[in-house]
């Protein structure tokens, strides 16, 4: 197995994982609350929530951004980039999109590679060269490849819903007054949100490391990638970008950056590191 293909297997494993501990706190908080009945109620709506967004998500995504759809006229050079690397990757040719902004940045949507679309801002453009944004854009098409946004939406629904679930209990908890059930409704109430957050995290921080190595793969060049993420880091530390907190995982690198124990929370994985691991596999592909 080569180093490309043992890490995409380690974080789809890895993510495999994840998403069964985030659906099994669904289930057993649903119990918990009110038995089997509750739990499959409960199972019931995240998958409504699921379906909603695997079929909106996209439209959602890039209406909050303010993304604009560009022709193949209006952007030439940007189709001929991403039509060469989705013929490389064997993926349909995505819709295009341009953020109307200055930081520089990317993201991919869409249910599958049939309905994708890739955003990337005016700034990035601007800022990185023919091989950097070559290496950013086969980031993005590894999401579609890799359907990751799927992956999100189903982790994003189950997630919201287990905070739903403890502002339920909160109001409606059950009849037993004692202390001691008191003291478990309480950790219910503040511990499955966190914990579903928690592994939210994780999975976004999986994606984004399995979308590194395939990206890598795609365009043939892992170093050019590291850079671009490097520039895009110090991008985003100069110019700040508000976006809704929904849309951030999306994001190849996060819009806005946060110190001290907001990085325990961050959707993506230090800079740092991606850039190693993109480093370490040039030999593999060279």
């Amino acid at each position: 197995m080569t180093t490309t293909r043992k890490s995409n297997f380690t974080a789809g494993l890895r993510t495999t994982i994840l998403m069964a501990a985030l659906g099994g706190l669904l289930v057993a908080i649903g119990y918990a609350i009110g038995g089997l009945g509750a739990a499959a109620g409960f199972l019931g709506i995240a998958l409504l929530m699921n379906f909603f967004a695997y079929w909106f998500s996209d439209k959602l995504a890039l209406a909050s951004a303010g993304a604009k759809p560009v022709t193949e006229a209006e952007r030439p050079e940007l189709y001929a980039m991403v039509r060469e690397l989705t013929t490389r990757a064997g993926l349909p040719m995505p819709r295009l999109y341009v953020i109307p902004t200055d930081q520089p940045n990317a993201f991919a949507t869409g249910r599958n590679p049939n309905h994708a679309a890739v955003a990337v801002t005016a700034g990035i453009t601007k800022l990185l060269s023919d091989d950097e944004l070559r290496g950013v854009l086969s980031h993005e098409l590894a999401h579609v490849k890799n359907r990751d946004i799927l992956t999100q939406s189903v982790a994003s629904a189950i997630g919201s819903m287990i905070t739903y679930m403890a502002y339920f209990f909160l109001w409606f908890g059950g009849e037993d007054d004692s202390p001691l059930s008191l003291v478990a409704n309480l950790a219910l109430i503040l511990l499955a949100p966190i914990s579903a957050s928690l592994i939210q995290l994780a999975i976004s921080r999986q994606r984004e490391f399995s979308a590194d190595a395939t990206g890598a793969q795609f365009c043939g060049n892992p170093e050019a990638l590291a850079s671009a993420l490097l520039r895009l880091e110090e991008g985003a530390k100069a110019m700040p970008m508000r976006v809704n907190q929904a849309t951030e995982p999306l994001y190849i690198v996060k819009p806005f950056r946060g110190g001290g124990i907001a990085s325990l929370f961050s959707t993506h994985p230090p800079i740092e590191e991606r850039v190693r691991r993109l480093r370490q596999m040039r030999p593999a592909l060279g």
